[in-house]
């Protein structure tokens, strides 16, 4: 009897372990962890995600409810699942979502992405999802989604910031600079990494653009040969009308000197005189007499 009563209890001891394991199994896998290697995982299906962060009083405000909705989502029907985003290990996904305050909760259902804005107990989550109350809220635009080309890039800027916040902290506490210290380290570097970029362009865009520096020279040898040709033919020009001048003199005193000879009482050449007959009385014949005078 004894034996029988130690093998009850060994068999009861291995179901509670059991169903303790398996709770505490579904509630991980409804917690999921999301990061930037694993947060596609929520484009496909249902899920309620939470944004938080470790020093955030709210957040830790939020963890008991976000925590029984995850229990309550595994044990219902739905096909809900929850995951949480830890900002201060994942600040890319921050930028993806357009986080600005915490805790911010966001329903997704087969990639399209909504707001949750309504109270943060686990009744007004589950209604949310159960009556389906999220088609009443706006998805996010298309422009504006997660996955993104834009908001790739957005992501990429955070995480930029969220390590020279490292590096900045890293400087005042580790070797002890003062923050303006900091802050002139940032600059000098900001202004040789902008003098390094700027002249990296302007190489690119000399490859891809050369200048045409020779086709301008050759063009500006062509316009001094063209000016320097054009006096030349300016001179000829000049010569062809001094000719053309001296020709006309010349003839118009031809003409004027076979003028004035023709009005002269003195012939030239085979001028002949013209002859008049004028009448003429003689006092001593009565009748008139017709003569020739030259």
């Amino acid at each position: 009897m004894a034996r029988v009563h130690t093998v009850q209890q060994i068999l009861q001891i291995f179901i509670f372990f059991t169903l303790v394991l398996c709770s505490i199994t579904s509630l991980v896998s409804a917690n999921r962890d999301l990061n930037e290697d694993n947060w596609k995982e929520i484009l496909e299906g249902e899920w309620m995600v939470k944004f938080y962060a470790p020093w955030c009083p709210a957040c830790t405000a939020l963890a008991p409810a976000w925590r029984e909705l995850a229990a309550r989502a595994g044990r219902s029907k739905l096909s809900l699942r929850t995951a949480a985003v830890d900002v201060t290990r994942s600040p890319g996904l921050s930028g993806r979502f357009m986080v600005t305050a915490l805790p911010t909760i966001f329903h997704v259902k087969d990639g399209s992405f909504r707001q949750y804005k309504g109270p943060r107990d686990v009744e007004s989550l589950l209604s949310f999802v159960e009556q389906a109350r999220w088609r009443q809220a706006a998805a996010v635009p298309g422009w504006q989604a997660p996955d993104s080309l834009q908001m790739s890039l957005v992501a990429e800027l955070f995480k930029l910031s969220q390590a020279l916040r490292t590096v900045h902290t890293t400087l005042m506490e580790t070797y002890g600079l003062p923050t303006w210290g900091s802050y002139l380290i940032f600059a000098i570097a900001t202004i040789f990494i902008g003098a390094i970029l700027g002249l990296v362009l302007v190489c690119v865009i000399d490859l891809l653009y050369p200048p045409r520096r020779a086709h301008k020279l050759q063009l500006s040898q062509a316009e001094l040969a063209s000016a320097r040709s054009k006096p030349d033919e300016e001179e000829l020009i000049a010569e062809d009308i001094v000719d053309d001048s001296e020709r006309a003199g010349s003839d118009a005193e031809r003409h004027s000197a076979s003028d004035t000879s023709s009005e002269g009482g003195a012939p030239s050449g085979d001028a002949r005189p013209e002859r008049t007959d004028t009448p003429a009385k003689c006092d001593d014949d009565p009748k008139a007499i017709s003569v020739g005078v030259t």
